[in-house]
């Protein structure tokens, strides 16, 4: 009679989390561009202070505005992902 030896359970293979940290890195480089986007605005001379203000703010406005989209298109390409996985 040969002895058999029992091989050990497989160990689950633990998932690498890479989305969260990307998202996180694509937020904190929004908002590090929003912050110095909304700096510009201080540096204007005195006789174009409303022009550049209002530069400054439809600057910053379009920022934000590309920040949405960026978190949607990310949102539903996770989505999309997890589905898939399954």
């Amino acid at each position: 009679m040969t002895k058999t030896r029992m091989q050990p359970a497989p160990q689950p293979r633990h998932r690498h989390r890479i989305f969260p940290w990307i998202f996180l890195a694509v937020q904190l480089l929004f908002l590090a561009w929003v912050i110095m986007g909304g700096e510009t605005g201080s540096d204007c001379s005195p006789d174009y202070q409303g022009a550049c203000e209002t530069g400054t703010a439809i600057g910053v406005g379009l920022i934000i505005a590309l920040w949405v989209a960026v978190d949607i298109i990310l949102a539903l390409t996770y989505m999309v992902f997890k589905i898939f996985r399954r």
